[in-house]
């Protein structure tokens, strides 16, 4: 069997270790796997370290189609994919979370009648602004496979009327911080917390960046902000400035943040995959959104929404700083890369 996988963001090389891995030690038959990077993260420290520290194969080609416009990208993507596709005329296309590569890798397979495997499926933020919303909904929608992380995910699919092809296999994120957590260690013993802000509805609108910093300022403790170039250049352009318990540093590779987080009384993010970390690792987090895919996470009580308020901000540090997080496993029990292989050997 053959397979194309396409990734071009952080997430996806982090879940594409995972699985390449698992394919890579199945024993139940012959999987042949090609890495396509469309290059939409084209920074070394945001794509190359990433394929060298997790330890995946290298691409078998980098497309390079990075920045311009969300339809000016998807379009050059989805060309490039085709491409790809009729080259190697795989039996399945693979795709992971919900990037414009992910779009454009299942339009392409789905217009080429290629079966698609969607990884981390059934995920709604039900923020039809959010591109990544669009992305995930219409993947979905074209998918074959659909490999959900949680019990919500699934029942977001069913409610779309999507139940054939879907399979609860748990989330492979787990799979890779169990993996990688013992390789590990962090060398601050000094409580501090660590924030994260790089969405377009945070970064580009000053007056939620500025309800952000100050919320921030409220910390009793120094807050480590591995800074997003888009958001290093908002604060300049917004004539912003953090406040004084900022300690910013450059971009971190996977591991680095793992170590961070590890480390950490807790954490502040509009990331997605970050508020999940934080959960894997035993850390409260406070998410910088007004709603969240992780809905399960909220429910739980370990995570709390407070969007761009810094009165909600300051509440939900006081709140984060305060307690831990009880050992439950909403996300399976880190083995989603071999189920899914092996969903993958006995379905195609």
């Amino acid at each position: 069997m053959k397979i194309v996988s396409f990734v071009g963001a952080r997430p996806q090389f982090i879940k594409c270790a995972v699985v390449s891995r698992a394919i890579a030690n199945f024993d139940g038959g012959t999987i042949v796997e090609d890495i396509i990077h469309t290059g939409q993260h084209y920074d070394a420290n945001m794509s190359d370290v990433f394929f060298e520290e997790l330890d995946i194969p290298k691409p078998a080609v980098n497309l390079e189609i990075a920045g311009g416009k969300h339809g000016q990208a998807t379009g050059r993507m989805l060309e490039l994919c085709e491409r790809e596709i009729e080259a190697r005329q795989p039996d399945l296309v693979l795709v992971y979370g919900d990037t414009n590569s992910t779009l454009a890798g299942a339009l392409a397979a789905a217009k080429l009648h290629i079966p698609i495997a969607h990884v981390e499926a059934g995920l709604r933020s039900y923020n039809r602004r959010m591109p990544e919303e669009i992305n995930r909904v219409l993947t979905d929608h074209v998918s074959t496979l659909l490999f959900v992380p949680s019990v919500a995910a699934k029942d977001n699919l069913a409610l779309e009327g999507i139940t054939g092809g879907v399979h609860m296999v748990g989330d492979v994120m787990y799979d890779a911080v169990l993996y990688y957590r013992d390789r590990i260690i962090s060398k601050d013993k000094k409580p501090y917390a660590v924030l994260t802000v790089h969405r377009a509805e945070n970064t580009d609108d000053p007056a939620r960046l500025a309800g952000i910093l100050r919320g921030i300022a409220t910390a009793e403790l120094p807050v480590r902000w591995p800074i997003h170039p888009r958001t290093r250049n908002a604060l300049v352009a917004h004539g912003l400035e953090a406040p004084q318990n900022v300690e910013f540093c450059d971009p971190v590779s996977y591991l680095e943040m793992i170590a961070l987080v590890g480390g950490a009384s807790f954490v502040l993010t509009d990331s997605g995959g970050l508020q999940k970390e934080a959960y894997f690792l035993g850390k409260r987090c406070v998410t910088l959104r007004d709603e969240t895919e992780w809905t399960e996470l909220v429910e739980t009580g370990v995570n709390r929404l407070t969007g761009a308020d810094p009165l909600k901000i300051a509440d939900a540090v006081n709140w984060a700083v305060a307690g831990q997080v009880p050992a439950t496993e909403l996300y399976g029990d880190g083995n989603a890369g071999r189920r899914i292989t092996e969903v993958l050997a006995a379905v195609i």
